[in-house]
């Protein structure tokens, strides 16, 4: 059953906080549960003006969309819209907003909350395969051209890899159908509205609202709204092996997840 990020549950949950010493706002547009294997999660950050976020990294897979603001990440410039993908335990950074600030969401298939800094990787680090891929900034579609488009369009904004990670834009005229076509070694897949608005059974998905589903689940049937609809697809690769069982070596001994691996 695939899970749906909404504007409204996220301006419900958009608070003030502070991590790394660095003060944001967050706000979960997508909730799905803390289940270590699968919760869907996707936060809108709000990241203050000429804010620096030390480099860190996180323990699951996640892909970041830079949506306002601009700011840099390492040696690259962010600006709307830049795709970005940190594979678990691989460190990026730092995270430096601009005069604006930096807006961006941290979209994950497992829930985790909080970055660990660089620093601490010698206590938290688990050796493994490091992965990291970034595109954009991405043009997204004025508004009077997606509703006047003719034929529907899609873009590789990064390469689809033989792990299933990859991230592709589609552009679709009022009422189209979308061809979803997902690699099959991906895991946990997302698509973002951009632009237009997008029919998912009975609910209208706008600006920047989303789905997620699993490579086992029937994948949703998408269409386009009657001003047409620029979605991006997310897709996440499986967690790499090494970090499988050092998640699993961690759950308590009666969890399903470690009963299955014993």
């Amino acid at each position: 059953m695939s899970s749906v990020g909404t504007r409204q549950h996220g301006a419900s949950k958009r608070r003030a906080i502070t991590a790394m010493g660095v003060p944001f706002h967050k706000s979960e547009w997508m909730e799905s549960g803390d289940d270590p294997l699968r919760s869907p999660t996707i936060s809108l950050i709000e990241q203050a003006p000429n804010s620096t976020l030390g480099t860190h990294f996180h323990r699951q897979n996640q892909f970041q969309l830079f949506v306002h603001g601009g700011g840099s990440i390492g040696r690259d410039t962010l600006a709307p819209l830049t795709v970005h993908y940190a594979g678990a335990y691989t460190g990026y950074g730092p995270l430096v907003a601009g005069d604006e600030g930096i807006h961006y969401f941290t979209i994950r298939p497992v829930c985790e909350a909080g970055a660990i800094p660089v620093d601490q990787a010698r206590e938290q680090m688990v050796r493994g395969p490091k992965r990291h891929a970034q595109a954009g900034p991405v043009a997204c579609t004025p508004p009077e051209a997606l509703a006047a488009l003719r034929q529907a369009s899609s873009e590789e904004v990064i390469a689809v890899a033989d792990d299933g990670l990859g991230a592709r834009v589609h552009r679709l005229p009022p009422h189209a159908p979308l061809d979803l076509a997902v690699p099959a070694a991906t895991d946990c897949s997302f698509a973002v509205v951009l632009g237009g608005s997008l029919q998912h059974a009975e609910r209208t998905l706008q600006r920047w609202e989303s789905l997620a589903w699993w490579a086992d689940e029937t994948p949703p049937v998408l269409q386009a709204g009657p001003q047409g609809a620029e979605l991006i697809l997310l897709f996440t690769p499986p967690k790499a092996q090494a970090y499988q069982e050092a998640m699993i070596a961690a759950l308590a001994p009666d969890h399903p997840a470690r009963l299955a691996a014993g």
